[in-house]
């Protein structure tokens, strides 16, 4: 009996397995920063949105009290009465308790009065310095959400 010698054209080389290995390099180069970029974009969009939210929650806070939570009161107002509200009728956030995070795992910043409007809404996005699109009380709110 005879064996069947292997037939050594039936494969890949290492030449050719390496020119694959750099063409994926290349090609997860290229997309890895286009990826970040969506994703950062993402966080954004979504501190934004929320911020929208908090607004409505804090417009709807001040129709039941006829006044926006003080700032010592704070965004926590709309998660848990501050205090012997009567006519509070939260919560007016689906929150764990507390202050509501923005994307970035820090508190949003509440101001009232505002600078800009009734009141200053924003977060400080993701190095925690710059402010990403504040959102404001009704007076200036279309001009500042643009």
């Amino acid at each position: 009996m005879q064996r069947a010698m292997p037939d050594r054209t039936a494969g890949f080389t290492l030449v050719e397995l390496l020119v694959v290995l750099a063409i994926l390099g290349l090609l997860v180069a290229i997309a890895t920063p286009q990826v970040l970029k969506y994703l950062a974009r993402a966080k954004v969009d979504t501190a934004r949105i929320e911020m929208k939210s908090i607004s409505s929650a804090l417009d709807l806070f001040l129709l039941d009290n006829g006044r926006y939570p003080t700032e010592q009161e704070g965004l926590k107002a709309l998660v848990a009465n501050p205090g012997a509200l009567a006519t509070w009728s939260g919560p007016y956030l689906k929150n764990g308790g507390g202050a509501p995070l923005d994307p970035w795992g820090r508190p949003y910043q509440y101001r009232y009065p505002g600078q800009n409007g009734d009141y200053d809404l924003f977060s400080n996005g993701p190095d925690g310095h710059e402010p990403i699109a504040p959102a404001v009380g009704p007076a200036a709110a279309s001009a500042a959400m643009r």
